[in-house]
């Protein structure tokens, strides 16, 4: 500090040209006034140091509350899109069944047309059996009458 103070002392001599001595109440005034800057450099890396943990503390805060909006706004899109694939597949499963649902109904039109079809030949053999049949009768009737 008296390094500082002799540098002063040559600075004032120097542009002013007045001799100051030590205990002249202009030096006084300049120790104080170090002194003020020194407390107030102090206080204000304090208010620093402190500004600084807020600032982190609020940044750490941001951090989890955009970790936690992004989860949930994820979680909202998986629902949805969970939804939407369910909804989409039961369409898909209603229309799949639908269009099973025609074919086997046409298959089965099919399938009953040529059963009347095969009943009517069915029908018509059974017819001729008999005839054939009664045709036997009357020539095996008529062989023995005579």
């Amino acid at each position: 500090m008296s390094d500082a103070i002799d540098e002063l002392i040559q600075e004032i001599a120097s542009k002013n040209g007045m001799a100051v001595s030590r205990d002249d109440p202009i030096l006084v005034l300049h120790t104080i006034n170090t002194r003020l800057l020194e407390d107030s450099a102090r206080a204000q890396q304090v208010m620093l140091d402190s500004f600084k943990e807020e600032l982190e503390s609020i940044t750490h805060r941001w951090g989890g509350d955009a970790k936690e909006k992004a989860e949930r706004i994820l979680n909202a899109a998986l629902t949805a899109s969970r939804e939407t694939m369910a909804k989409a597949m039961q369409e898909s499963a209603k229309a799949t069944a639908e269009a099973v649902t025609a074919e086997v109904d046409t298959a089965l039109r099919r399938v009953r047309s040529q059963l009347q079809d095969v009943k009517r030949i069915a029908v018509f053999n059974i017819v001729a059996g008999v005839m054939a049949f009664a045709a036997a009768g009357i020539v095996l009737f008529a062989s023995l009458s005579l």
